[in-house]
């Protein structure tokens, strides 16, 4: 999506974020597949925040637009620590937060991701 796309340029570009996973950018490894394959790249990213678990968690916890769930396709913005869900012996990154894009308007969700890593 257009707004996921946003977001993830937005993200990439800020101080304290470490990496982020999302296809639209060029700097993905599979960017070039993904323009081959897809008409857009999606309304899913993920970001790993410098830092671990504790300051990945204090973001998400910060956040006022997104909602802290799991789900898939719906109309609200989602954030999830995605390590603390799948539990201990995970290899996710425990500075990973993974992002679901809803409706709102992606002025509003820089806004809070910006507001929630300040």
């Amino acid at each position: 999506s257009e707004h996921a796309l946003k977001l993830a340029t937005f993200l990439a570009g800020h101080p304290r974020v470490e990496r982020v996973h999302y296809p639209g950018l060029p700097s993905h490894p599979g960017h070039e597949v993904a323009k081959r394959q897809m008409a857009m790249f999606g309304g899913m990213l993920s970001v790993q925040v410098k830092g671990g678990a504790e300051t990945a968690m204090g973001v998400a916890a910060k956040m006022r637009v997104f909602t802290r769930a799991t789900s898939f396709g719906g109309t609200e913005s989602l954030v999830e620590h995605r390590a603390s869900i799948e539990g201990a012996g995970t290899t996710t990154p425990a500075n990973l937060l993974r992002v679901s894009i809803g409706l709102e308007h992606p002025d509003d969700l820089i806004e809070d991701f910006s507001q929630a890593l300040a």
